[in-house]
């Protein structure tokens, strides 16, 4: 089957919305990605076998049921407000209700390792911003991290969120590492759009489209002027390789940029 490197999805009638499995044209990220719309009232179930985790609210209000808790999350948009997430280990069930309007993304890997859930609030992962005052200040962007190898060294993911300010760039100056790297887009006004750069292939993203970046590949992004850009980041470790906030690998062509003057 032909690897793909973007998409541009949509929701079906049980209202989900495939991102990556194990074996369509994005298997090579490694990870099921997946977002779900929910109608108030409405319930879901997901439990894995042989699978972590992590249930992010992008927008909406929700309660989540799981090892005998229930927490809630609510959530304007990914724009307006930090995220919610539950992350959980193999054969943990995780009972979702909707109390509004909701949508949900399910990022899962396999995963040999049982861990106990841990349920993120925005305190838990703050937006900072990055790039300020430099590259002509056109990369500012603020970005989070809702769990890495530091803060969950059991998982085999990591899972972080960017903001771009209008019309700016982010994963600026242009980077790669090895292990694959899924981003999924979402824009503050329907018509929004920007550009994503996996190595020498441009395409444009548009609400709801998604990247997937084969390890090894450059992958700079850019949103249009006039439009805030939401990228979800998702990596997968790789066995013996796991990715480090350090492990940015910036291309030497373009290190002159970070002594510019502009």
């Amino acid at each position: 089957m032909e690897k793909k490197l973007f998409g541009y999805p949509q929701f079906d009638d049980q209202g989900e919305m495939i991102l990556s499995t194990y074996n369509n044209e994005y298997k090579a990220m490694l990870m099921d990605v997946r977002v779900y719309r929910l109608k108030a009232g409405e319930k879901r179930v997901f439990k894995k076998n042989d699978e972590e985790m992590a249930l992010l609210l992008l927008k909406g209000k929700l309660l989540y049921r799981f090892d005998g808790k229930e927490e809630a999350g609510e959530r304007k948009d990914v724009f307006t407000d930090g995220p919610y997430c539950v992350h959980v280990s193999k054969n943990t069930e995780v009972e979702v209700e909707a109390l509004a309007e909701t949508e949900l993304l399910v990022q899962c890997t396999k995963n040999d390792r049982s861990f106990e859930a841990r349920f993120y609030v925005p305190g838990d992962a703050p937006w900072k911003y990055s790039a300020v005052g430099k590259f002509g200040n056109v990369a500012k962007r603020r970005v989070n991290t809702i769990f890495d190898i530091d803060i969950a060294p059991y998982s085999n993911m990591v899972l972080g969120e960017v903001l771009n300010d209008r019309g700016n760039w982010s994963g600026y100056l242009p980077h790669r590492h090895p292990q694959p790297e899924l981003y999924y887009f979402m824009f503050d006004r329907p018509e929004g759009f920007g550009a994503s750069f996996i190595g020498d292939e441009v395409f444009k993203s548009v609400d709801k489209s998604f990247s997937a970046i084969p390890g090894g590949k450059l992958h700079p992004q850019a949103a249009a002027p006039g439009y805030q850009m939401y990228t979800c980041w998702m990596i997968r470790h790789l066995e013996g390789n796991p990715w480090h906030q350090s492990d940015r690998n910036e291309d030497e062509a373009y290190l002159w940029l970070h002594d510019a003057d502009f």
